[in-house]
């Protein structure tokens, strides 16, 4: 724990808005420590059992996690605003970010041109009534959907992936509920089953998907809900394999007890063929972004399943945010619409291709063996990460610890390929290899 700040509180609800406070400003920083249940029931002279609840109170909304001797510490990214200081990462002068897991902007859409004649057309201003899903989006998402293998009848829009899928789970769900998700698995999801209290049962990933091995146990344990990455998968960069959808179809086949959710958040940059699952239970959903190929910046996703749950997501939105911006979607109708933007979509999601299979195989020519069958990521096993992500740091390479991403899962790094060039292949190759093996000769010059 940062030795600067001093938790306070003589109950269980002051104890942890005590630590909340301390996150907030940044001297809880993530990762950080907390003191021993019985420690700090010293300090403050309380039970140990009014500490003890402080900490479930803290663990149940996401903000710190228990592990076995590790004791318990700060999540990663608690789900709890902090001043803007404690937000910003440490300044690293010349140091290439590859920790973002975000697409090139070099290779986005440019929006100004569709915007502009978006506004041109876009009519009188559309009432709190007419607010809704816009026909035609949705006669084209039906269509791109079903040419993939994805029932769509069905369909609403939501604030992007991530907010799909939470929808998805409290409509579903409740707190304490089991949740079978990817492990190693994408960083964002893991923090919201958390902050939903939901109980994370991980499945271990190879380049095909989880594995049905993983699945099954999961059901075992009582998942409720089980979240499948279609492709591209984050971190690992694993897609579903015909062979493995045909297997988890098997497994998963009419299970009246489980929501089945496909994250496909690629979508037009994967270069792997979709093998859906959609429709293999009787609760399913199938999501889709468009923020990695057409820009963060637009927080939209389609949503297909069957008629309830595509009921209770759309429910929900409407007692909430009420709607996705029907300017929005018609500014991604207009991207959908432009073979300019396809074209150039598709040569973005060919350039990932490129610099992915050339970082792996300037990494496998160094004896290093790593990851990364799609998508705009390549999962690195190591021995300690810490030990890595600072050796990389250090010869100008920020790379993400794999911890923000594991649940049991044995350590590694990411590092995202997307603002790579061919130049910068083989030097990230001869440090990513010194890191791995500190001392030993790469055989090839930086």
């Amino acid at each position: 724990m940062a030795a600067h700040y001093q938790i306070t509180g003589a109950t269980s609800a002051a104890i942890s808005a005590s630590v909340e406070s301390g996150i907030r400003t940044g001297a809880l920083a993530a990762g950080a420590a907390l003191p021993a249940v019985r420690v700090l029931a010293a300090d403050l002279a309380v039970s140990p059992a009014t500490v003890a609840r402080a900490y479930q109170e803290l663990r149940q909304r996401g903000l710190v996690v228990t592990a076995g001797r590790h004791g318990t510490r700060v999540r990663p990214r608690p789900p709890v605003a902090a001043r803007r200081s404690a937000l910003l990462p440490p300044s690293a002068p010349g140091v290439r970010d590859l920790s973002l897991g975000q697409p090139d902007p070099r290779l986005l859409p440019p929006l100004g041109p569709h915007l502009a004649a978006l506004a041109a057309r876009i009519g009188p201003p559309r009432g709190y009534a007419d607010s809704t899903l816009l026909p035609a989006l949705a006669e084209t998402a039906r269509a791109r959907l079903s040419a993939d293998g994805v029932p769509a009848d069905e369909l609403t829009v939501t604030g992007g992936a991530l907010d799909g899928i939470e929808r998805l789970l409290a409509a579903h769900l409740r707190p304490g509920d089991a949740v079978a998700v990817e492990d190693p698995g994408w960083a964002n999801l893991l923090d919201l089953v958390a902050a939903l209290g939901l109980r994370p049962i991980g499945v271990p990933v190879d380049d095909d998907g989880p594995t049905v091995a993983g699945v099954e146990a999961a059901l075992a344990l009582g998942a409720r809900a089980l979240v499948v990455t279609s492709r591209a998968q984050n971190p690992t960069g694993a897609a579903v394999s015909a062979e493995r959808a045909d297997r988890l179809r098997g497994l998963l086949a009419g299970r009246k007890d489980l929501l089945v959710i496909e994250d496909d958040h690629a979508a037009e940059l994967a270069r792997v063929r979709l093998r859906p699952l959609a429709g293999v239970t009787p609760a399913w959903a199938f999501v889709r972004s468009v923020s990695k190929p057409f820009g963060p910046d637009l927080r939209l996703a389609v949503l297909a399943g069957d008629e309830a749950t595509v009921a209770r997501v759309a429910g929900r939105l409407r007692v909430g945010a009420g709607w996705v911006s029907t300017v929005l979607q018609r500014l991604v109708l207009a991207l959908w619409s432009d073979p300019g933007v396809t074209d150039l979509v598709g040569r973005a999601g060919g350039s990932y291709e490129r610099r992915r299979a050339g970082l792996l195989a300037e990494l496998a020519a160094r004896g290093v063996p790593a990851r990364g069958r799609s998508g705009i990521n390549v999962w690195l096993p190591v021995p300690d990460e810490t030990r890595v992500v600072t050796a990389l740091r250090d010869v100008g390479w920020a790379v993400a610890p794999g911890a923000l991403y594991r649940i049991g899962a044995e350590p590694a790094v990411r590092l995202t390929v997307s603002t790579l060039d061919d130049a910068d292949l083989a030097p990230l190759a001869d440090a990513v290899a010194r890191a791995v093996r500190p001392g030993a000769a790469t055989g090839f010059s930086a």
